[in-house]
């Protein structure tokens, strides 16, 4: 079977989400040819290492989601003369992206039609039409950037029945969309279809994902999805929270997770934060309708998706795992009591909520340390907050002239060369940040069968089971009491480790997670080889197949 894998800031880099489990997916399934799509995020992304790919990759093509666009086939630095362009196309390329934008802010964008047409599908055939225009026109991206394009922006928020939100859309706001949709869009304008695939594996629901809906609007390419950590839908696809919504009840900030990145709007403007929003939430609803198979990292988000009802795309749970070469079994510390703390030290990890616990454990156990062991920040690191954390432990836990009972260090200092060191000292492993899926921290702590203490965000449950303490989220004196319980009680934290271990090595081992993919290509991909070998036969071609011996398409 030939499959496109498409990431978007992830693999083939070095570094970027999911990038070490693509790795290990194209590894584990050899009897599979792979054609790796990639987005980058930024040029040093693009400009950085690169994951050498296996020999069951026939092709690597990348594409960037950052500077000004470049047409299909144009060489760098060339664009389109606008001006030349016949009024009829310029036209059918209004027209399009005016049904995409609509969908965007619902209104009285057409007197004569019907206003109960769903928006769902003014989107669909908005970012079809473009998508038929840019592969025959040669791309979209200087018309997309242009004052026809802005124009049409403008109309639809100046339409009597939009929102209060992008009525007072300056300028300079539609300009900003513009340039943001440009760049989400730019998949449409990738000539990355040359040739039929039985199947488009899209990680996430971002641009990369828009690729594989232009696999399938193309070439009846079936859609794969999978999701970790999909912070999107978390905070957009929940009922009411659609089209439209009001800016102020959509967070400024969303990372650079998934499209989210690609088009995220300076904060504060709420026209851009409206649209932009919008758009994020079409895009992922349009890419859970038109997906053969969603495969989201956690039964959390899978029981989110089966909320919204049943459908093409029913979701099936497969589980991460962070390779578990790296994480053996070792023995636990019994003196002194330590708590060990070991993942990103970011706002949104809450290390200043468990200094405050620390407190109330010190108070209970005086002996208690607590060592604090940092790993890279995701994107763009906040440098302050760790030197505010270690002022407050100062504040909190004062060592009065001893050694501090309170220690931070970063992986890839001397002391922690690696992720796999962070472990080797501290009994029980605390979390408490915000979690969306798995934590990757906790679950490395499962296989380095470590005592937990964990509040319950996330898949917490699901992951730890009944193998770690799990308290509610913000409840600081329950946390305070599992912590202590488990300090005084080395052999029961033992016990508890090797539990989370032999569960860590059922759950998210490599050979699992394979095999569930595997089954998963079966099953999706029987509907993409005969759609790729009608393709094959209109174009001229022989069939695809499988290593299988001649035996046919796997």
């Amino acid at each position: 079977m030939r499959v496109a894998l498409l990431t978007e800031g992830g693999y083939p880099f070095a570094q970027g989400e999911s990038a070490a489990w693509c790795d290990r997916l194209l590894h584990g399934l050899p009897e599979h040819e792979f054609d790796v799509l990639a987005l980058s995020r930024f040029s040093r992304q693009e400009r950085g290492p690169r994951r050498p790919p296996p020999g069951n990759v026939r092709e690597v093509r990348t594409a960037p989601l950052w500077g000004a666009p470049r047409e299909s086939g144009a060489p760098p630095g060339a664009t389109r003369a606008w001006a030349r362009v016949s009024c009829g196309l310029a036209r059918r390329f209004a027209a399009s992206f005016a049904e995409l934008a609509a969908a965007l802010c619902p209104g009285d964008h057409a007197p004569g039609e019907a206003r109960s047409r769903p928006q769902a599908d003014r989107f669909a055939d908005g970012l079809y039409g473009l998508a038929d225009l840019a592969a025959a026109h040669g791309g979209l991206g200087t018309w997309l950037r242009s004052e026809d394009a802005v124009r049409v922006l403008g109309a639809v928020c100046r339409a009597r029945h939009a929102p209060r939100a992008v009525r007072g859309a300056r300028v300079a706001d539609l300009l900003a969309v513009a340039d943001r949709l440009e760049r989400a869009l730019r998949p449409l304008s990738l000539d990355w279809w040359s040739g039929p695939r039985d199947l488009s594996h899209a990680v996430g629901t971002g641009p990369a994902a828009l690729a594989g809906l232009v696999a399938r609007h193309r070439h009846g390419t079936p859609l794969l999805i999978t999701e970790y950590g999909a912070r999107l839908r978390e905070h957009h696809l929940a009922d009411g929270a659609g089209p439209g919504a009001h800016a102020a009840s959509l967070p400024a900030g969303l990372g650079p997770a998934a499209v989210a990145h690609a088009v995220a709007g300076p904060g504060g403007v709420a026209p851009v934060r409206a649209l932009l929003a919008a758009f994020r939430v079409r895009l992922a609803r349009e890419a859970y309708r038109g997906a053969a198979l969603i495969t989201p990292g956690d039964p959390a988000a899978r029981r989110r998706r089966e909320g919204r009802g049943p459908g093409p795309g029913w979701p099936r749970t497969v589980r991460p795992e962070p390779g578990t070469g790296l994480f053996c079994a070792v023995p636990a510390t019994t003196a002194p009591p330590t708590l060990l703390r070991v993942g990103r030290a970011e706002p949104d990890q809450d290390l200043d909520w468990l200094l405050r616990v620390f407190r109330d454990v010190r108070a209970a156990e005086p002996a208690a340390r607590l060592r604090v062991v940092a790993t890279p920040a995701r994107g763009r690191a906040d440098t302050g907050h760790l030197a505010r954390c270690r002022a407050l432990a100062a504040r909190l836990v004062p060592s009065r002239g001893r050694p501090s009972p309170v220690t931070f260090t970063e992986v890839g200092t001397a002391e922690v060369p690696t992720l796999a060191d962070a472990y080797a000292g501290g009994g029980v492993v605390v979390r408490c940040g915000a979690a969306r899926g798995y934590p990757p921290a906790l679950i490395e702590a499962m296989f380095r069968a470590r005592a937990i203490v964990s509040t319950d965000t996330g898949a917490v449950v699901e992951a730890v089971g009944d193998t770690g303490l799990v308290v509610p989220h913000g409840d600081r004196a329950a946390f305070a009491a599992a912590c202590v319980s488990l300090l005084r009680d080395p052999a029961r934290g033992a016990r508890l480790g090797a539990a989370a271990r032999a569960r860590a090595l059922d759950l998210f081992s490599v050979e699992r997670d394979v095999a569930a993919f595997a089954a998963v290509y079966r099953e999706v991909g029987h509907e993409g080889v005969a759609a790729s070998a009608g393709a094959a036969a209109r174009a001229g071609l022989e069939p695809i197949r499988a290593a299988t011996g001649g035996r046919g398409p796997a």
